[in-house]
């Protein structure tokens, strides 16, 4: 169940008729951005996760966690 040459002209005919002409480029480009964003973030999560953060000793830990609730309460 494949799409066809015939069902891809529809659907072409649809969104030109939706979007109109002269909005087609800015929603193509709108499109485009978010994909590009998508993909960045996909590479950006992947990096993330193959570096594991280790935290240099306890001391800094705490601190770290303490700004954390001042923030959360403040």
């Amino acid at each position: 169940m494949s799409i066809g040459p015939w069902q891809i002209i529809l659907i072409l005919v649809i969104v030109l008729i939706i979007f109109g002409a002269g909005k087609l480029p800015r929603v193509a480009g709108d499109l485009a951005k978010g994909i590009k964003n998508f993909k960045k973030g996909m590479n950006d999560e992947d990096n993330a996760s193959s570096e594991p953060k280790e935290i240099k000793d306890a001391a800094s830990a705490n601190q770290s966690a303490d700004e954390k609730d001042k923030a959360a309460q403040g």
